[in-house]
């Protein structure tokens, strides 16, 4: 990946747009060294580009790894800024030079900064460019943590948020600058024989076909939550027909520290061999075909929560606590909705939705459509480009 070297993709990307209009040029600066939610976003953003010809996305990253080579996969054009570690200043001037070099090299209209991160060591080089500055908050903000203070001392031009509830937080690092909210692009594909995949999978993990399968998926962090799932589940360990499938992979150190102390709690609530862990999967997709209920107890607000699309896109009624971005996904339409931190009533909706399969299917029949309503990619692509548009013209 050299800078400044479009793939072949990317201009075939950027002449189709050229017969429709002008092409809005988007440089997404990440840092590229993990893999959850953001990054899921960003392949979306670079796989779904043809469904808005008017805007030509390409990115630039600090650290190789899945990102990259996803992103690579694509075919966009994706740049090397360097790796950069905040306690070695050099490494952040390197950075931030090959970023200038790259920006006075081709023409953008708009540099998003994914996240605090990218925003405190590459905002002002964006801004001293010329170009218009963005700020995608994708989680929650408040201003006192080190990096969100750096990050604030660049006022970018426009601040967008993935949910209501991460743009609300917004003023506490960035008063008085225009907001949007455009919420994630996600994949709403479907294995093409969602019954075969769903006897392949449990044959796989060794689950029979009348089971009621309990799926999460997320990082191994204590705030998705999953101490209240088994605790839940622990409530319910004299149920038979339930088994917990909890996929997310441990990237660092703490990481592989909690899921292991998760997998001692199992075996101390009764449930070890009820609760199954998979650690990191490339099929999600597979697993929430094979599965029956999604739940995923927050003890902290979800900024947005793609898995949660994902789950709904998959016809699976979804069950979650009252906080955050999942709270605009999830109604009473698709889901179940608990007070935060009540294991009880947490056990209390998983049991009514094991009691009944008229309740699963009525539940998870709505959840394609109210995933679509919300995460379109070629709906949410199309936002994003209006909103950077009416930046660029100045009008907001």
């Amino acid at each position: 990946m050299m800078p400044g070297r479009p793939s072949p993709a990317s201009l075939a990307d950027q002449k189709s747009a050229a017969a429709t209009g002008p092409v809005l040029r988007v440089l997404h600066v990440s840092g590229g060294n993990l893999y959850g939610g953001v990054e899921t976003a960003l392949v979306a953003l670079a796989r779904f580009r043809s469904l808005c010809p008017s805007m030509a996305p390409q990115f630039a990253l600090c650290f190789p790894g899945r990102l990259s080579q996803e992103l690579g996969e694509t075919g966009v054009t994706v740049h090397e800024l360097g790796q950069v570690r905040t306690r070695m200043p050099w490494t952040i001037w390197a950075a931030r030079r090959r970023l200038r070099e790259l920006l006075r090299a081709e023409r953008f209209d708009a540099v998003i900064c994914h996240a605090a991160w990218p925003m405190a060591i590459f905002g002002r080089t964006a801004r001293d460019s010329g170009v218009k500055l963005a700020f995608w908050a994708h989680g929650a903000v408040d201003g006192r943590h080190w990096l969100e203070r750096w990050a604030g001392r660049v006022s970018p031009n426009v601040v967008i948020g993935n949910s209501q509830y991460t743009l609300g937080t917004v003023p506490a690092l960035f008063p008085n600058i225009p907001r949007a909210m455009v919420r994630y692009p996600v994949p709403l594909e479907q294995p093409g024989n969602v019954a075969e995949t769903r006897t392949q999978v449990r044959r796989e993990l060794g689950v029979s076909p009348d089971t009621v399968v309990i799926i999460q998926v997320s990082r191994m962090e204590a705030w998705k939550g999953h101490e209240l799932q088994l605790a839940g589940l622990a409530r319910l360990k004299d149920d038979p027909r339930w088994v917990c499938w909890m996929a997310g992979g441990a990237q660092r150190p703490k990481e592989q520290a909690y899921m292991k102390g998760l997998e001692g709690a199992a075996r101390d609530l009764g449930i070890g061999e009820r609760v199954r862990f998979l650690g990191q999967r490339s099929d999600v997709g597979r697993l929430l075909s094979a599965a029956d209920i999604f739940s995923q107890p927050n003890k902290e607000p979800e900024p947005f929560g793609i898995v949660f699309i994902e789950a709904l896109s998959a016809g699976l009624p979804v069950v979650t606590t009252a906080m955050g971005g999942p709270q605009e996904i999830v109604d009473d339409s698709c889901g179940m909705v608990v007070p935060p931190g009540d294991a009880g009533r947490l056990a209390d909706s998983l049991g009514r939705l094991i009691d009944s399969r008229q309740l699963r299917l009525r539940l998870g029949g709505n959840g394609p459509a109210r995933a679509r309503e919300l995460c379109d990619p070629a709906q949410r692509i199309a936002e994003l480009c209006a909103e950077l548009g009416r930046v660029i013209r100045n009008d907001g």
